[in-house]
């Protein structure tokens, strides 16, 4: 009888491999393309997962579990990892207690983020082993598989998953749970306390590990030779494999799943079956040069072939190689773009075009209001990464320019805890006269709506302590805290006027929960068709419920939230309340 066989997407089957290796302790910040790790995760009971503030804590929550002898996982994007790089590279130093894998979900083609940074180099790095599966049976597999080389090696490890094996759904054969015992701390100052004097004894002991990884490497069976065709011989890990396999299903293919330490001997095996090797990989020529650096007998392409940017597919590769050209989809001229826009009764539009009518300069941020920087509305001026809009403001008022008094920093909710409180505490101790507005939409948005410290949620759905960002900031020294309703545009507009004009920090909470919290909305307003002018003033918020038509405003029911923002602009009374109906002046 053959075994069950669930569909499951890359990061399902990561969470229950985790599960099924006997992992007790989850840990993660959300990101795009890891969250659902976590959430998925938390619905095994045996697990206790948590949402960290950020992606720095939640390494160290996994460490301190690990050093109790707990089997850990935390999980995180690829940007989150350099957030927790200071704990991580020392982890390389003191080993773990129970094993520790760190999901690293990269984002080849910046799906949903601000780089496409390769995280593979942070396993050379920190001198770690690194994990690449290339479906999601793999990424099961490869879970359990990574907290067995942990503890053998005491070592953390790295499994890099990206966008394509996060998201998409391939068959997992599930297994039965193996509990793991949790023994408990043990005291070991030499391991764990890294004052120079111990690092120092550390050291020799990672690159012995090193060694010791790459013979481990050698006859994992995650490292696999498939003899085809002698001509061409593929190098390639994770998603790249089912590329490859697809578009040249004749060649001879090294897969490395197994990827870091570099199975040298294996790849002079495969060099020898084959008359040359191209190596097939996203982003970084990561394999191709240490293939180079081998000099093999056979000749080695790669980069010269596919470049350094974006995705591939199997259709870029039968172009590259042999050379067959896909005519790509053509759509009919008149069907016009659709850039990303804010929902239908955001609580982030009326903010953003406020700070564009006042011709403002706006450090941005991480989060759903990022898309205040495209038209129409086109007010933000930076985003760098999360929490950094308070430290360029900062920044910008020590330059002392006259622009520096026209600006304003913007961070949401979740990213102000994540990691603005740092910079704002900055602010206030050095003097600086800035003006921070925390969008507070009362959840983890862009995401898909995460708790966090600042909702008083637990990620299992149970009420736990709520930050007060108001008695924060005040506990920060900030003496100017403004509380105002988003979707009140003249008090918004005044306050932010107001706070530009004080000679200290100052902070602008700006309230109004996400509309998708929202269950039930009030009945949309109407245009009154002989009031309404058509001057376009409605269309500049970028609301997807407001269009023109025959020179008239239009309002979509369909989407329409009620929210107000365009009856507050309109100059001439034509958008109204739905009670006032009247007649056919409807549209």
């Amino acid at each position: 009888m053959n075994a069950k066989r669930l569909i499951m997407t890359g990061n399902e089957a990561i969470a229950r491999g985790a599960y099924e290796g006997g992992v007790t302790v989850g840990t993660a910040y959300p990101g795009t393309p890891s969250t659902e790790i976590l959430e998925n995760l938390a619905l095994y009971e045996e697990v206790d997962c948590n949402w960290s503030p950020n992606e720095k804590t939640a390494l160290e929550v996994a460490i301190g579990a690990s050093m109790e002898g707990a089997r850990v996982l935390a999980a995180m994007k690829h940007v989150g990892v350099n957030v927790a790089a200071d704990p991580l590279l020392t982890l390389s130093y003191t080993g773990v207690g129970g094993g520790l894998v760190l999901v690293s979900a990269d984002d080849p083609g910046m799906h949903s983020s601000q780089n496409e940074q390769d995280n593979r180099h942070y396993a050379r790095f920190a001198k770690i082993p690194l994990l690449e599966p290339s479906d999601s049976q793999e990424a099961k597999d490869y879970v359990i598989a990574a907290l067995e080389i942990s503890e053998k090696f005491d070592t953390p490890v790295i499994l890099r998953s990206t966008t394509r094996i996060s998201h998409s759904r391939s068959t997992v054969i599930p297994g039965e749970r193996k509990e793991h015992e949790v023994k408990g701390f043990k005291k070991n100052p030499a391991k764990y306390v890294m004052l120079p004097g111990f690092a120092r004894l550390r050291h020799p002991l990672v690159e012995e590990r090193l060694l010791a990884l790459q013979e481990e490497a050698e006859k994992s069976p995650l490292n696999r030779i498939e003899q085809g065709s002698k001509e061409i011989g593929i190098v390639c890990s994770g998603v790249a494999y089912q590329y490859a396999r697809e578009a040249l299903p004749e060649a001879s293919f090294l897969k490395l799943g197994f990827s870091h330490p570099l199975p040298k001997r294996k790849v002079r095996e495969f060099a020898a079956m084959v008359e040359q090797i191209i190596v097939i990989e996203e982003l970084d020529p990561f394999f191709e040069e240490q293939l180079l650096a081998m000099h093999l007998d056979v000749p080695v392409r790669g980069k010269e072939l596919f470049g350094l940017l974006g995705e591939l597919g199997a259709e870029i590769i039968r172009e590259k190689i042999l050379d067959q050209k896909v005519e790509p989809i053509t759509v009919r001229d008149e069907i016009p773009g659709r850039p990303p826009v804010m929902c239908p009764g955001c609580s982030h539009r009326g903010v953003f075009y406020t700070l564009k009518k006042l011709k403002l300069n706006v450090m941005g941020d991480i989060g759903c209001y990022t898309l205040g920087a495209l038209p129409p509305l086109e007010s933000i001026d930076s985003c760098i990464c999360m929490g950094a809009s308070i430290g360029l403001a900062l920044g910008m008022a020590k330059a002392k320019h006259d622009s520096a008094e026209n600006t304003v920093a913007v961070i949401g909710d979740s990213t102000f805890l994540h990691s603005g409180i740092t910079p704002l505490l900055d602010a206030v101790y050095n003097k600086a006269p800035i003006t921070v507005m925390i969008l507070d939409n009362s959840t983890t948005a862009m995401t898909g709506h995460q708790q966090h410290p600042g909702t008083g949620i637990s990620l299992q759905g149970e009420p736990t302590p709520r930050v007060d960002l108001e008695s924060l900031c005040s506990a920060l020294g900030v003496k100017r805290v403004a509380e105002i309703d988003a979707f009140d545009l003249k008090e918004l507009r005044g306050t932010i006027k107001d706070e530009l004009e004080a000679k200290e920090p100052s902070v602008i909470i700006v309230r109004r929960p996400c509309v998708f919290l929202q269950s039930t909305f009030e009945a949309p307003p109407y245009v009154d068709r002989e009031a309404c002018t058509g001057c376009g003033t409605c269309i500049k918020l970028g609301c997807p419920a407001l269009s023109l038509k025959e020179e008239k405003a239009k309002i979509n029911n369909t989407i329409c939230t009620s929210c107000g923002l365009c009856e507050q602009l309109c100059r001439f009374d034509a958008i109204k309340p739905a009670e006032e109906k009247a007649g056919d002046k409807i549209v």
